[in-house]
């Protein structure tokens, strides 16, 4: 299944590591420096952004919250059964 995450980007769900909220990641150094040293990144981070979406392949910036997007993923993975 698929789980849309905003600017008309759908992503695979099994292919989702983690999901992050911004302002988790701006008070941490060590996700700072772990963004900074990743170079396959989509939606630039000069865009407005609510939450980060890591991928095996790809990080995505997300204009939806980390709280929606759980909740998307959720719903999903109880469709599928």
């Amino acid at each position: 299944m698929y789980v849309h995450i905003g600017e008309n980007i759908l992503v695979r769900t099994s292919e989702i590591i983690t999901i992050l909220d911004k302002q988790t990641v701006e008070s941490s150094p060590i996700s700072k420096e772990f963004l900074d040293r990743q170079k396959a990144m989509t939606n630039g981070k000069g865009s407005s952004y609510k939450s980060i979406v890591i991928t095996k392949n790809t990080i995505y910036f997300s204009p939806i919250a980390s709280n929606t997007l759980k909740k998307r993923t959720v719903q999903l993975t109880v469709q599928e059964y």
